[in-house]
């Protein structure tokens, strides 16, 4: 039987995802900062649940998950790190305490997550490895350039993650979603406090889309769900899995973008080598 544990499960994927494991009779630790806030996913699964009380940003409460956990479950096979939140203002707009504290969350948060559970797969050689970034860890939009910085570096973490521990039988999948109906761009949404006039058109109109989109994305977080499992579940998992239509478009276009730029510049490029 699988051991799943998961981060952030009081709304959105982590709530979806916890519920489906629990649903197939997989083991869950349920985790969320308040743990009051997930006592109904857990209800009436008292041998497969575990909810625990997890800040991602605290060594301490990271090292007692995942060790309960271990001591409950005998292994975690699964880890899926879906803590984090977004973070709207300019490159210059933004405050650098509010910065640094998306960090904490989004990137070194899910760092200490690997690194604690890292120890116990390795000794059993197998687990999978799940990080949810975004669309935006592929390509920013004004007012994002924050929140991208995180998920881009989700990417390349994962992506040296996965050549170390692919031999070590264990895998690794960087989540990329578009727009879904979670809390990211509702309650969970940060924004600078300070705003500059001229980046109104810009990062400035980035603040209104937000407000008239949330609870009209396309995506469903149920489904979402669903294909995580898919994809965890496969025999050859992907490393990168694009979520919803508007994601697998915007990535499509990023990169064709790339290519044509990349084609247009070979010559420069190439000619700053030594010559043959």
């Amino acid at each position: 039987m699988a051991t799943w544990l998961i981060t952030g499960c009081s709304t959105g994927f982590g709530r979806e995802l916890a519920s489906a494991v629990l649903a197939r009779n997989w083991n869950a630790v349920v985790t969320a900062r308040d743990p009051a806030t997930i006592q109904d996913i857990v209800a009436g699964h008292d041998v497969s649940a575990l909810a625990l009380r997890l800040d991602v940003t605290d060594p301490k409460q990271v090292a007692s998950a995942v060790k309960e956990a271990e001591a409950r479950f005998g292994a975690i096979d699964v880890l899926v790190n879906n803590a984090g939140y977004g973070y709207r203002g300019a490159v210059e707009e933004a405050d650098e305490t509010e910065v640094r504290e998306l960090f904490e969350t989004n990137f070194f948060g899910l760092v200490s997550m690997i690194q604690a559970v890292l120890p116990g797969m390795r000794a059993h050689r197998r687990g999978h490895i799940v990080n949810i970034s975004s669309v935006a860890g592929r390509m920013a939009q004004p007012g994002s350039g924050y929140y991208s910085a995180t998920k881009f570096a989700v990417g390349g973490l994962s992506d040296a993650l996965r050549k170390e521990v692919g031999p070590l039988g264990i895998r690794v999948t960087v989540v990329e979603p578009g727009g879904f109906r979670t809390d990211f761009a509702g309650r969970s949404l940060r924004q600078s406090k300070h705003t500059i006039d001229d980046y109104a058109a810009t990062a400035g109109a980035r603040r209104k889309e937000n407000s008239s989109t949330d609870g009209r994305q396309p995506g469903d977080p149920a489904r979402a769900a669903q294909a995580i499992i898919r994809a965890v579940q496969a025999d050859k998992p992907p490393f990168r899995l694009a979520l919803g239509r508007s994601a697998v478009q915007r990535i499509r276009t990023e990169i064709d973008t790339q290519r044509q730029e990349l084609d247009a510049w070979e010559e420069t490029a190439n000619g700053a080598d030594y010559p043959a």
